[in-house]
């Protein structure tokens, strides 16, 4: 009888499975001809809500924590674990901008989990002028997404999760509506503490245009990795990121030490490949306390140009948990004039009854 329940539960965990890769497959064929080879709008959804992701380079999608705003990057890494969990999130990011978002989830039954969450992207207060050049006024631009999660284990090994958003962008009297959703799948050993995980974003698109122009969302497919070194408290993650597109060259200064040198176009294989990648060390000797440093080797190239220093392209984060709340924080320069800071706050709903 309980060979006979096991075969059952067995089939309709592969089929589950099944269902859940032929539709993934579907939507990437499906945005695979939009590729993005031209100019796309809505980059702010590229920005995590995650201190922790923030501090490991800003984009992780296999590192495993109970952290409800981790599961931002891959919706496959969240489980029934997160039961009753809230939080809340703010960056001061550049140009005085300044984002903000509130997030709860709960599991739902043994296997499964969804979450729902509001974020705001603003980005200060900017002139209105007309074509003169004569100031009209202020306003403040700004996004926001709404989103809603659900994962599903398949397996003890295996878990795959999605996410909708709903995105509308107000600038001025413009504004604009689009409808956007992440697929994800997690590979996790815990005997071997090894993470693999698959994630396409932002497939989607505009329903409410700013004007005649429609603009695409940056949609992606992201691959990780992280595996604890040794059975010890480090751990390695690598994250493979904007891989629908193979080249992504920058401009260079020719000469380093001449501030009017002319730009060169860089776009070698050795550049391609490391702009594709962010590496991630972390020292977690208990799940209560972690700390991290990233390197975006994209970031660092990008801000080739606009007085980068060395610490351009590098992150570094920390978390500590406690028995009521869990906070998180992370810092990241850029360039010479932006720094940037992000801290996640969340807490437990069940351990206010206790």
């Amino acid at each position: 009888m309980k060979a006979g329940l096991c075969k059952s539960r067995n089939y309709v965990m592969t089929r589950k499975l099944t269902i859940y890769i032929s539709t993934l497959c579907t939507l990437l064929s499906s945005h695979a001809i939009c590729a993005q080879d031209g100019r796309t709008a809505y980059n702010f959804l590229n920005t995590t809500t995650s201190a922790h992701a923030y501090g490991l380079g800003g984009t992780n999608i296999s590192i495993i924590d109970d952290d409800i705003f981790l599961y931002e990057q891959n919706p496959a890494l969240m489980g029934p674990e997160i039961d009753m969990q809230l939080g809340f999130n703010y960056m001061r990011y550049l140009g005085g901008s300044n984002y903000a978002g509130v997030r709860f989830g709960k599991e739902a039954g043994e296997h499964a989990a969804w979450a729902a969450g509001i974020q705001y992207f603003g980005y200060g207060e900017m002139k209105n002028t007309d074509v003169a050049g004569e100031i009209l006024g202020t306003f403040n631009p700004h996004d926001m997404v709404f989103s809603g999660s659900y994962s599903h284990d398949f397996s003890s090994y295996i878990r795959g999760g999605i996410t909708l958003k709903m995105i509308y962008s107000s600038y001025e009297q413009y504004s604009a509506f689009a409808i956007a959703a992440d697929l994800g799948i997690n590979y996790y050993d815990p005997g071997k503490d090894l993470s693999l995980s698959a994630v396409v974003k932002n497939l989607g698109g505009q329903v409410k245009r700013f004007a005649e122009h429609y603009d695409r969302l940056p949609w992606d497919i992201q691959l990780g990795y992280t595996q604890s070194l040794n059975g010890g408290p480090f751990r390695l993650s690598v994250t493979a990121v904007n891989l629908t597109k193979w080249h992504l060259p920058y401009y260079d200064k020719e000469n380093d030490n001449d501030p009017n040198s002319p730009l060169v176009l860089k776009d070698k294989f050795t550049s391609n490949l490391f702009r594709h990648l962010i590496f991630a060390v972390e020292y977690a000797p208990a799940d209560k306390f972690y700390i991290g440093v990233g390197y975006n080797h994209k970031t660092k190239t990008d801000m080739t140009t606009f007085s980068r220093n060395f610490l351009s392209g590098f992150s570094a984060g920390a978390g500590l948990k406690t028995s009521k709340f869990r906070i998180g924080a992370a810092f990241a320069q850029p360039h010479i004039g932006g720094t940037t800071f992000m801290v996640n706050l969340t807490t437990n709903l069940y351990e206010f009854k206790r």
